[in-house]
């Protein structure tokens, strides 16, 4: 990896930053990448290398120069030595953001220019989807601007919701900023969503751990926002009216999260709010049971099981509870509304394979993970099509084709529910068709 970026870094001009994507330390056997690797890069211009899960980056000398990070900096998230100076790895929004603003790197503008935003829409196309989210988004003018051109076009295939990051800005100052970008909304493009990002990546081993925490004694992950702060961030957005996804990857986060709601509702008493806790890897059936009391929905990250399986069950979570993770039978059997997720690009957008992990639970080298957690064809394509419209708040609108509602669905070359469960990831798009505009895959 080091030489690819090195052979890359001699095309770039003088004094540009190199911003690279796609990192999984956790499949490399020994010692994590630190400054002594992104050195050899390059010394002089900024290097930040973003991990797969967008959770963690590392970051060269002179990033770190530039950000004022050393053996002083008393940041939660910047990872430093036996000695007690700074590797480069950076977990988590506050050490990753000093990283970015070094490097003059402005992320979600980088992610969501207009032609950014048609080349996501063509590969959702491709894989049968009609309407996405991008689930965590400061929302950013030159952003907005981006969504707002490629919506506009009659030949967009997708519609789009970003949720707005409630980080980003006061709750005071970011309901009125969100309202304002809801007159904006395009038949295309739906500004509704919140997201709150509590923990990290159980996989980026910033992930909070209720006991005993990770199979391999890996210290408890990083907060976002935790316990100290998300009464006060949820609340506002509560109050006002909004949907709240909260993002939960350890089963800390969820407790944290489920309270935070149980204490909101308290406050402020709402039916029908939805909020949302989005992957609930680790959530196990006493906390689905406290979800479905609180009117909460799930949305469960059922491709982990094949992509990070192996490695849950050998090292970050062990067998017992990699065997339940991504629960979709205790979400099912507990009644909690649910739906199933890819979490693009962290894995390949691709609503039939995500199906078939939820149906199958198998890893990568093809081990069963969670028997008993298993869902049927049907329950798993429920899931990601009424169910997840349930979870954005657009079931009467989508989800499902009835009259009434937009006539938006995918068109297979085989009927899943006929074929054998293990080849459902392999049914063909034939397209789509959205608003009932035809859009026919390219062969």
């Amino acid at each position: 990896m080091v030489a690819a970026l090195g052979a890359h870094e001699k095309t770039l001009k003088p004094g540009a930053s190199m911003l690279a994507w796609g990192f999984d330390p956790i499949y490399f056997a020994g010692r994590r990448m630190d400054l002594r690797d992104l050195d050899k890069v390059s010394t002089a211009r900024p290097v930040v290398v973003i991990h797969s899960n967008f959770h963690v980056a590392n970051a060269n000398t002179a990033v770190l120069g530039k950000a004022g990070i050393d053996r002083h900096t008393n940041v939660h998230g910047i990872v430093k030595d036996s000695r007690g100076e700074p590797t480069g790895e950076l977990q988590e929004m506050t050490a990753k953001y000093m990283a970015y603003r070094a490097a003059g790197a402005e992320l979600a503008a980088v992610l969501s220019d207009e032609q950014a935003v048609w080349r996501f829409a063509r590969v959702a196309q491709l894989a049968g989807v009609t309407t996405a989210t991008d689930l965590h988004n400061e929302l950013p003018d030159s952003t907005v601007e981006g969504y707002l051109a490629a919506s506009r076009s009659d030949d967009f295939p997708l519609r789009l919701l970003p949720a707005f990051a409630a980080t980003s800005v006061p709750p005071e100052q970011g309901i009125p900023r969100l309202q304002a970008l809801m007159k904006k909304n395009n038949e295309r493009l739906r500004f509704q969503l919140v997201k709150i990002v509590t923990d990290g990546s159980i996989q980026g081993l910033s992930a909070r751990m209720r006991w005993p925490g990770y199979y391999d004694g890996t210290p408890n992950g990083v907060w976002n926002v935790g316990p100290d702060d998300i009464d006060r961030i949820l609340l506002g957005w509560h109050r006002a009216g909004f949907q709240v996804h909260i993002h939960t990857n350890g089963d800390e986060a969820s407790e944290v999260a489920i309270e935070a709601v149980e204490r909101a509702r308290s406050a402020a008493p709402r039916w029908d709010h939805r909020h949302t806790l989005q992957h609930a890897q680790m959530a196990d059936a006493g906390q689905f049971r406290r979800m479905k009391a609180l009117g909460m929905c799930a949305n469960l990250f059922a491709n982990h099981l094949f992509y990070w399986g192996d490695i849950h069950y050998a090292r970050t979570l062990g067998p017992e509870r990699a065997e339940r993770m991504d629960a979709c039978a205790t979400a099912l059997a507990s009644g909690v509304p649910f739906a199933i997720h890819c979490d693009a690009p962290v894995t390949p957008i691709g609503p039939l394979f995500t199906a078939w992990c939820a149906v199958n639970r198998l890893t990568a080298s093809g081990r069963t993970l969670g028997e008993a957690e298993k869902i049927s064809v049907a329950d798993a394509l429920y899931a990601v099509t009424l169910g997840a419209a349930y979870t954005l708040k657009l079931d009467e609108e989508l989800g499902s084709i009835d009259v009434g509602k937009r006539a938006d669905f995918a068109i297979l070359e085989e009927d899943p529910l006929e074929v054998a469960p293990q080849k459902l990831k392999d049914v063909g798009v034939w397209g789509t068709v959205l608003g009932g505009r035809v859009f026919e895959a390219p062969r």
